[in-house]
């Protein structure tokens, strides 16, 4: 598979791509955006995927489900997915549940052999339930909250799930979460207010539930963003050490800018432009 995954190697390094060749990583929900989570760790060449998901594909995922379309209305979310896994690498170990993930069906799961654990689950109680048990068992584990009723995907970002703000099904979570004495969860979360839900049809009429809305970048963008995150957070130590280093090395020369007769600089904080001081009067521009 080397002219599959070489690119990522010339960015990456060879020992970063073999993590990822021998990492074991659960996705819980291949909705919307765990669709787009399990496309993109398939594609950095991931050894294991283990899915999770109990639902059949219908018309209304067509439009944010990467595995949607006509041809699979029809068929098992995960069983269209391990096709399309095996499409990009026959090689990746592919373990499919057609189940929910709840306190009855919790013990088929040894959460303790995967490397990652992303929740792209809709429910709360599945979610508060999985991160307990990551927690549990050291595992790492990211949850995708709310990605409906989004319009912005600038807004969305990877945040502590004590810091989410404007998000229902966060404050939920978060109120589960404290009673059981954790604090801290990494998540995919969205800083845009919710646009307002619009009934349709008969949902008016007769005061049926709602569905939320959804739109076809908003999940796809979240998937990236959360693959992203576990490929960063996990499997990229090398990155990381080199990044530690520039950062030092920006330091010291913001240092040197300081110390020079020639440069004035009000601060040296996030993105500053510095301006050189030939008798005028100092000035910062921050952007």
């Amino acid at each position: 598979m080397y002219d599959a995954f070489s690119r990522m190697e010339i960015l990456m390094g060879t020992r970063a791509v073999n993590r990822l060749g021998s990492a074991k990583i659960a996705v819980f929900g291949i909705g919307g955006a765990g669709s787009y989570v399990v496309e993109a760790l398939a594609r950095c060449g991931v050894g294991s995927l283990t899915l999770v998901d109990h639902k059949d594909i219908v018309q209304s995922d067509i439009n944010r489900q990467l595995y949607a379309g006509q041809s699979t209305v029809g068929r098992k979310k995960v069983q269209t997915a391990k096709e399309h896994i095996r499409d990009i690498d026959e090689n990746i170990l592919v373990h499919t549940y057609e189940t929910y993930y709840n306190e009855e069906t919790a013990g088929m799961f040894d959460l303790q052999s995967f490397d990652y654990i992303v929740d792209a689950m809709d429910v709360s109680a599945s979610k508060v339930l999985l991160i307990e048990r990551a927690g549990n068992c050291q595992v790492p584990v990211i949850s995708c909250l709310a990605t409906d009723n989004k319009i912005n995907p600038a807004r969305l970002e990877i945040a502590d799930i004590s810091r989410v703000s404007n998000d229902p099904l966060a404050k939920a979570i978060r109120a589960e979460l404290r009673k059981k004495n954790i604090r801290k969860v990494k998540v995919l979360c969205s800083r845009e207010k919710a646009y307002r839900e619009r009934r349709i049809g008969r949902q008016k009429e007769n005061h049926e539930h709602i569905q939320p809305g959804s739109i076809s970048f908003i999940p796809g963008v979240a998937g990236m963003l959360i693959a992203s995150e576990v490929v960063k957070d996990g499997f990229t130590e090398k990155i990381k050490k080199k990044r530690r280093g520039q950062n030092v090395g920006m330091k010291k020369e913001n240092r040197d800018f300081v110390n020079s007769s020639e440069t004035s600089v009000f601060a040296l904080k996030n993105r500053c432009v510095i301006t050189r001081h030939f008798g005028s009067a100092d000035r910062q521009k921050c952007l």
